[in-house]
């Protein structure tokens, strides 16, 4: 044991207690640094990712699962399965839609892979002419932080045209960027021909559909060169409305009479006839998703929702209201009020103990070595890309256990050196190996009766 004592230690720590100003300087710098580099951080609840996964989906109204399959499906297995980088396909049919779910490689550049996939899809000419363009997406997740709910005895359509009221209004709030609404079914424009009127007019629901189609189109049509400069040519007859559709001619008489589709067919604006419906305490709803984005954080974008719930509430009809159906801020608060209580404690119980058992300066020293090892953290996570989020935040509150018990080694280890005849400045330097040696030997410890356990 006095061998040991007496060898001679190299590197960081032996130079740092040799130079007392260069390890001041360097707290100073975690505690400034840290405190600058904590109020720039990104927060969030949970930390957004993009998965190596590309989503192919493909909508085919009216097919049945063995028409999607033979249709879509396999005409797309057959373009991309010699792409490179693609580790596995899975694809599944049902009635109406088609998903190919397509898992890369871990080596793979899912943005690049996602344009092979793209550019090889575009060049499929077999699809049934009543299938939908295919959309491809990386699979990633979204950062929610609130869901409002607007509900009452009302109809589809008032929900529908409040929702996006409130839609509109969040966003006017500069600390809100993305909002979503859930529970709504697609709209759709449903056009009905009585058998009469076909047999009248001698027409076919074919070629009614196709003028219905050339009448409803929104195209570029080239460009005309001119002495003033180049003329830009589209079609913009795009129709969004069932009063546009009634508009469109049928059947243009040789007397100049014409027969417009609102006179032989019974157009309405609704939505489309699905079982999927959104109800809250018994009633029709509306869900309102808010997410964060960028720089703001969940209790700012918590916040700003709760005041213009307030406004929206002051303005809704009677028999309708506006709830908040679930805030994850909540959480991510109390998760921060639990890191910074048990920081306080730690700090006060720490300089107590040490101030009543030993010198006041020890235990100032241990208590400043708190604060300077998360500050100093925070110099490090914007550089790796971490926020701080739930899984973040439960990292530091285990580590606080860690810094304290640490700190605490290193300080009563230099009283005992020192005891034993070994030099101050030797003592200094050999109480951070021994607190880095117990803490290891307390995880292997750990780890070693996780996996006693396991077995």
């Amino acid at each position: 044991m006095q061998h040991s004592e007496n060898k001679e230690i190299n590197g960081p720590i032996s130079w740092m207690a040799g130079h007392g100003v260069a390890a001041n300087l360097l707290m100073a710098a975690c505690i400034l640094g840290g405190l600058l580099f904590m109020i720039s951080i990104k927060q969030e609840v949970f930390p957004v990712f993009e998965t190596d996964t590309v989503i192919v989906s493909v909508a085919y109204p009216g097919a049945s699962p063995e028409e999607v399959e033979n249709g879509i499906l396999l005409g797309i297995e057959d373009a991309i399965s010699g792409l490179d980088g693609i580790d596995e396909i899975k694809a599944s049919a049902k009635e109406g839609a088609a998903i190919v779910t397509i898992e890369a490689q871990s080596d793979a550049d899912i943005q690049q892979l996602r344009q092979d996939i793209q550019q090889e899809i575009d060049r499929i000419t077999t699809f049934p002419a009543d299938a939908e363009a295919p959309k491809i997406k990386i699979l990633s997740t979204k950062r929610r932080v609130i869901t409002a709910v607007l509900y009452g005895n009302a109809k589809e359509q008032v929900l529908h045209e409040l929702a996006e009221q409130f839609h509109d209004q969040l966003l006017q709030d500069p600390n809100i960027t993305q909002v979503d609404l859930d529970g709504i079914r697609p709209l759709e424009i449903s056009i009905e021909i009585p058998q009469e009127n076909l047999r009248r007019y001698k027409l076919s629901l074919s070629e009614i559909a196709q003028r219905i189609e050339n009448s409803s189109i929104d195209l570029p049509g080239g460009s005309i060169k001119t002495s003033a400069g180049e003329i830009l040519i589209r079609m913009k007859e795009r129709k969004d409305y069932g009063q546009q559709f009634s508009q469109i001619p049928i059947i243009t008489a040789t007397n100049g009479s014409v027969v417009l589709l609102g006179d032989i067919a019974n157009i309405n604006d609704g939505y489309k006839d699905t079982d999927y419906a959104a109800t809250y305490n018994g009633q029709p709803a509306v869900m309102v998703q808010v997410y964060n984005v960028g720089q703001q954080t969940p209790v700012q974008v918590s916040d700003a929702v709760k005041r213009q719930l307030e406004r929206v509430n002051a303005e809704l009809p009677q028999g309708i209201k506006a709830e908040i159906r679930y805030d994850a801020s909540e959480q991510y608060a109390q998760r921060i009020d639990l890191l910074l209580r048990n920081s306080a404690m730690g700090l006060v119980l720490v300089f107590i103990t040490l101030a009543l058992f030993l010198e006041l300066r020890l235990a100032f020293w241990v208590m400043m070595g708190i604060p300077t090892a998360f500050l100093g953290s925070f110099l490090i996570l914007p550089l790796l890309g971490v926020s701080l989020n739930m899984i973040s935040l439960f990292a530091f509150i285990i580590a606080l256990g860690i810094v304290v018990d640490d700190a605490l080694i290193q300080k009563l280890s230099v009283p005992t050196s020192l005891a034993r005849g070994v030099p101050v400045e030797k003592a200094g330097i050999q109480a951070p190996i021994l607190a880095f040696r117990v803490v290891m030997i307390a995880l292997k410890g750990a780890t070693g009766r996780v996996r006693s356990k396991s077995k």
